[in-house]
């Protein structure tokens, strides 16, 4: 890794303005003094909780065991034993506990399996007032840039294109390096991604409150000069999460979605993007009744949290960018259909899906979208349970579907679990596959889907099935995405599955947490498909086939070379088109094919095969025995590979 340029003359030092937050905020030292009423009982049901739920739940544990030689179990019996010796006058103080309960959970890098603080950490957010973000030059070397600074805040010198260059005194570099050894990136990438992040932006709920009161800065400023300020960490609150993830429902038992990115998006929202908190009221990835938009440039939308689309114009031509920052949707088939309006009002030439720093959310919505963009049949990815008594019991409690949570596919296979030795259950997927495949392809010219390492969750999830279905060409700002294969549950979910529907199970092992702490554990693996079939998701994570190193130009002028890059690789793709129009009389229905890009079409009426047709130019096609409201397929072949399909009801 390069190291950045060092400063040539000595520094001066400034002290920054008040911070003007979204929010009324406070500094780290007073909330932190007010924080902390855990007793020692309290703090060893949290430790026995997250013993049962590693142990007996969560399914990476060999792997995690094999590929980073951890072992949390060990560590939380070492740390329950020491707790037997101490007294309420000699336990440690609160913030050394639960600094010490998230690093034996972050151990295991996944940032799906997490310990969730208790009271007064949840909902808070710990931040500086700016945004720093990497980039390169050509030669390869790294520089680190301010792009984002909250309204009000200034410093000599100080604002998008400020360069930093130390890190209270450590080369920024570096800083980032040892900042993201302390998170739970499942590769280099991911933790480099990680701790860039949390230098500046910290969720009180999931992440330790930083060790020091203030940073100390240093940068060239925007003249050039070289220049030093001191800034306090403040605290203030973040928007709420989407849903209660504890309670019992669909929703909840199918997401997969990386908690720390997801406080994170709420937090630059409030800290810097404004105008969408007040289009959805404060409420996160809210559905309007009537599409807005953000920016003059923008499409108006009817989820401005959750989708920004629009043109950009590209040397290669103009092409559609649709930017999806989350899946974490109460609706998934809202979410598909809005994506498929906005890709129809875009250019039909291209399409730049861009899912950068999309930790995840409802899986549903992210296998339901893959179908809109590609002819051939999805296939959801399989997941499985790890095989354990405590897993069997939720199953066997939920194989018949009583609350809404479906867990009878994978009760066979952990049943017979001991007497077989099976490490897993049965590949099952969560997704249905009739809802991943109900509409079909929508939007028919070539995709290029843009990644970084902080993709993660159900955007792993997306992103492995473009890869699996061969959609498109995946664009990469790093080596590869977060990894992070795997569905979710929280312990207040689990605890609620052995006790609804009525009556409860008296058996349960699961005991309520103290002052609103959670646990979350990554419950069931996610599995690729096609050649990949059977490679699992978590710690492997998807490589795009091309890279790109963002340069100054995209951190401070929209994108602009990674754009660029995007649309000249739509530019090589080929281009289709297969529109239909349908007219009926009496029982003849007539089909007019106009194509480009294909050189057959085969025609279906309710799946049953009805003609074969070579295009050389438009077609019209009479078609006998038909009747209003039954449902036409054109799937149209170039060199007899299938490339564009196309439904319609006559």
């Amino acid at each position: 890794m390069s190291q950045p340029r060092m400063i040539k003359r000595p520094a001066k030092k400034r002290t920054a303005r008040a911070t003007t937050a979204a929010a009324p905020a406070v500094p780290l030292t007073d909330f932190l003094d007010a924080a902390g009423s855990l007793t020692l009982d309290e703090r060893k049901i949290l430790v026995d909780q997250a013993l049962l739920l590693l142990s007996e739940n969560y399914v990476h544990l060999p792997l995690k065991i094999a590929m980073h030689a951890v072992n949390p179990v060990q560590r939380l019996r070492v740390m329950r034993a020491r707790m037997e010796r101490q007294t309420p006058d000699t336990m440690q103080p609160e913030w050394m506990f639960h600094r010490e309960m998230s690093s034996i959970v972050n151990s295991v890098r996944d940032l799906h399996t997490n310990y969730l603080l208790p009271a007064p950490f949840a909902g808070k957010i710990a931040y500086l007032p700016f945004m720093i973000e990497k980039c390169y030059d050509t030669d390869g070397t790294e520089h680190y840039l301010i792009t984002q600074t909250v309204t009000g805040y200034e410093a000599p010198q100080f604002g998008p294109g400020a360069e930093v260059t130390h890190w209270s005194g450590t080369p920024i570099a570096r800083a980032v390096a040892l900042n993201g050894e302390r998170f739970a990136g499942s590769n280099e990438a991911a933790n480099l991604a990680r701790g860039l992040e949390s230098l500046t932006l910290r969720p009180l709920v999931i992440q330790a409150p930083p060790d020091e009161d203030w940073v100390t800065l240093t940068y060239v400023g925007l003249d050039g000069s070289d220049q030093e300020l001191r800034e306090q960490w403040k605290v203030t609150d973040n928007l709420p999460p989407m849903t209660n993830l504890d309670a019992v429902g669909e929703t909840s038992a199918a997401m997969g979605l990386d908690l720390d990115s997801d406080e994170k998006s709420r937090a630059k929202k409030t800290l810097y993007v404004r105008d969408v908190v007040e289009l959805e009221g404060g409420r996160s990835s809210a559905e309007l009744a009537t599409p807005a938009a953000v920016t003059g440039t923008d499409l108006p939308t009817t989820m401005p949290g959750v989708f920004r689309a629009r043109e950009v114009s590209t040397p290669s031509g103009r092409f559609g960018h649709l930017r999806i920052f989350t899946f974490s949707v109460t609706d998934p088939v809202a979410f598909r259909d809005e994506f498929v309006r906005l890709a129809g009002v875009l250019p039909q030439n291209g399409l730049i899906v861009d899912v950068r720093d999309n930790g995840g959310g409802h899986i549903y919505a992210s296998e339901f979208t893959l179908q809109t963009m590609t002819p051939r049949r999805i296939a959801p990815e399989p997941v499985q349970f790890i095989s354990t008594p405590l897993n069997l019991k939720l199953c066997r409690r939920h194989q018949f579907n009583p609350s809404g949570i479906d867990l009878g596919p994978w009760f066979d296979s952990l049943d017979l679990a001991i007497e077989t030795g099976a490490q897993y259950s049965a590949a099952k997927p969560i997704t249905p596959e009739d809802g991943a495949n109900d509409i079909g392809q929508q939007y028919h010219g070539p995709v290029v889907l843009i990644t970084d390492a902080r993709v993660y969750s159900a955007t792993d999830i997306f992103t492995a099935g473009f890869a699996d279905h061969e959609i498109g060409t995946i664009l990469g700002v790093d080596d590869n995405t977060g990894a992070g294969g795997a569905n979710v549950w929280t312990h207040g979910l689990l605890a609620s599955l052995l006790n609804e529907p009525p009556p409860p199970d008296e058996t349960s092992p699961y005991v309520a947490l103290p002052n609103g702490a959670n646990l979350r554990v990554a419950i069931r693996r996610t599995l690729r498909v096609g050649k990949l079939a059977g490679t699992p998701v978590e710690d492997l994570g998807v490589q795009p086939h091309e890279t790109h190193r963002m340069t100054r130009a995209d951190l401070l002028d929209g994108n602009v070379d990674l754009l660029n890059k995007a649309g000249a690789l739509l530019a090589a793709m080929p281009v289709r088109r297969l529109d239909l129009k349908t007219s009926i009389t009496g029982t003849t229905l007539t089909v007019a094919i106009d194509a480009q890009g294909i050189d057959r079409v085969d025609l279906y009426l309710e799946d049953r095969p009805i003609s074969s047709e070579d295009v050389t130019g438009p077609l019209s096609i009479d078609i006998l025995d038909a009747a209003a409201g039954q449902v036409l397929r054109a799937d149209g072949y170039d060199g007899g590979a299938l490339v564009a399909s196309r439904r319609q009801a006559v």
